[in-house]
């Protein structure tokens, strides 16, 4: 697979609004570890290879266990996830799956039983925004590398 366009250098004020986006969300007091779930769950749904590349490197570099990276796919059969965390990956994969699902009441109830509205807030925008970048790297066909230890 090799990349079709690269999309920082066709739209750097695109990406760079994108950036700012993440960098927001980044910050916005969700616990990393969190992030990292949610970001790596919503890049299997979408089969984005270079995402996760990233993310679960990402997550393993702050610590993140194997098991809970492997068996993220079946997280409902799983007891290796938090009530929070549970609600979280229910959410990432209503609004991923949004033309599927609807965004169903009872993924709304479980998040907002989790979660600040604020915080919830901020989730949906995490959830928006990895599945923009997943859009962008599986679109344009972004290369993830190749070096098994990066």
């Amino acid at each position: 697979m090799g990349t079709r366009l690269n999309a920082y250098k066709a739209s750097p004020d695109a990406i760079a609004a994108m950036t700012r986006l993440e960098e927001y969300v980044r910050d916005c007091g969700l616990e990393e570890s969190l992030i990292h779930l949610v970001k790596t769950r919503a890049s299997q749904i979408n089969g984005c290879a270079y995402c996760l590349h990233m993310h679960t490197s990402d997550a393993r570099a702050m610590g993140e266990s194997e098991p809970r990276l492997y068996l993220l796919s079946a997280w409902r059969e799983s007891g290796l996830y938090t009530p929070r965390e549970r609600a979280a990956l229910a959410w990432t994969e209503a609004l991923t799956k949004v033309a599927e699902t609807g965004a169903p009441a009872h993924d709304y109830e479980l998040g907002m039983a989790h979660f600040t509205e604020k915080e919830f807030v901020d989730l949906t925008l995490l959830i928006g925004a990895i599945n923009v970048w997943n859009r962008i790297s599986v679109g344009f066909r972004s290369v993830h590398p190749n070096d098994r230890n990066s």
